[in-house]
């Protein structure tokens, strides 16, 4: 069923005022989020996208707001990642607290754009080659399996190719301007590495969403569904780094769970036609994984707190 223009319109009007109310009482605040404004925040953007989805469920009909559900569940899951990495990004370049925010915001904007590209892309090849969907779920099998043996894996910023050309390119100055991108160096005009930075987070997102977007083709190919399921996870991604940062070493084993719900998925689509699996085991199975690794995480790394305290 085809979604009418309106209902899009109406999703982006609503995602941009939210994400400008949002931005608007940031500044207001001036400082650094706590941790109890970064859980509130979170959970605002969790209701916020879960009365979307019983908007698009008594539009569009159960079988839609499953859908919707099961992958706003695998796109927010696969999105605790980006926090680990945007967390090396902004220890690496130094980033202040309060510039982290600005650059988030940038970021979901380009992130908007980019995933919607993808989406069209990805949808528009299923239509014309169903068995594009066989090399999505082998990617995404394969991708599993080496974050599932490859987690100590680390990233160079400084041989990033991006990062490379970008400096060479582009003037740059060597400190930072507050929230600044750019600035007037004795007349000359220059970016700042704040603009490095947004740059780096949206290309880091986007080799996210090469994983994330065809996950959740396994769930369905409408459209409508997969772009406003991943925006709506995006979105609340900000909020959600604010309050995971500080709490980034306790989810010891959560890559493990995130290797497994990829290699789920992307058996889910291999074997789509001999054994296919109902959307909503799919997404219990997927909301058990994360439940356990991250309770293992918790508890692992607790006794660990307390036998370093004891010493």
């Amino acid at each position: 069923m085809s979604t009418s223009i309106w209902f899009w319109i109406a999703f982006h009007l609503g995602v941009f005022l939210a994400l400008a109310i949002d931005l608007i009482s940031f500044k207001r605040r001036a400082r650094e989020l706590s941790m109890r404004a970064a859980i509130f925040r979170s959970l605002v953007w969790v209701v916020l996208s879960l009365a979307f989805n019983l908007l698009v469920w008594h539009s569009k009909g159960g079988d839609d707001g499953l859908d919707f559900l099961t992958g706003y569940v695998i796109e927010y899951s696969l999105s605790v990642d980006n926090i680990f990495v945007f967390v090396l990004i902004f220890t690496y370049f130094r980033v202040p607290p309060l510039s982290q925010h600005r650059v988030l915001v940038w970021g979901i904007l380009g992130a908007l754009v980019m995933r919607g590209v993808m989406i069209w892309l990805g949808v528009t090849l299923v239509e014309r080659f169903h068995f594009v969907l066989y090399i999505f779920g082998a990617f995404l099998l394969l991708t599993g399996l080496r974050m599932l043996f490859d987690r100590d894996a680390k990233l160079d910023f400084e041989k990033n190719f991006f990062m490379r050309f970008c400096r060479k390119m582009l003037p740059i100055s060597r400190e930072f301007y507050g929230r600044r991108f750019t600035i007037r160096v004795d007349g000359r005009f220059m970016f700042t590495p704040l603009l490095l930075v947004l740059i780096l987070v949206d290309v880091m997102d986007l080799i996210f969403a090469v994983d994330s977007i065809p996950a959740v083709f396994a769930i369905t190919t409408d459209q409508f569904i997969v772009y406003t399921s991943s925006i709506c996870a995006i979105v609340g991604l900000r909020s959600l780094y604010f309050l995971l940062a500080r709490m980034v070493d306790r989810f010891i084993y959560l890559k493990t769970g995130l290797a497994i719900i990829l290699g789920f998925v992307g058996t889910k689509m291999i074997l789509a036609k001999q054994f296919p699996i109902p959307n909503w085991i799919s997404l219990i199975i997927i909301i058990v994984i994360l439940g356990i690794t991250i309770t293992v995480s918790m508890l692992a790394t607790r006794r660990q707190n307390k036998m370093e305290n004891q010493n």
